[in-house]
């Protein structure tokens, strides 16, 4: 089972999904898109997957901070240089778990993908 935790290492609801995991004894990767970069690639493949619509936070402040015209321009033509520019607005946690992508953190999900 491959499983790894995509998200910036002070985000409170990634570390709720840290502790999730490591309480459970379960083994992953974590990776933090902000400090260790994220990869053009594995993001086409989000968005791809997940859709600009579901990939992009626009609760959080790095999204309210931008410019009324990048806001405005934020498509499917956009996201993904926004989003390679700006990581912090993924939503996060993104959990990778065999092939499969789920979005946020919530440990009833977590309990049924684990079997827990």
């Amino acid at each position: 089972m491959t499983i790894k935790l995509y998200g910036i290492k002070n985000c409170d609801t990634v570390k709720k999904a840290r502790q999730w995991l490591e309480q459970q004894g379960i083994d992953y990767r974590f990776v933090d898109h902000r400090a260790d970069g994220l990869s053009p690639a594995e993001l086409a493949h989000w968005l791809e997957r997940l859709g600009w619509e579901q990939l992009v936070n626009k609760r959080g402040t790095t999204y309210r901070a931008l410019p009324e015209a990048d806001k405005a321009a934020l498509g499917p033509d956009t996201a993904a240089a926004l989003l390679l520019a700006h990581p912090a607005m993924i939503k996060r946690p993104l959990l990778e778990l065999d092939g499969q992508l789920h979005l946020g953190f919530n440990a009833e999900l977590y309990s049924r993908l684990f079997n827990t």
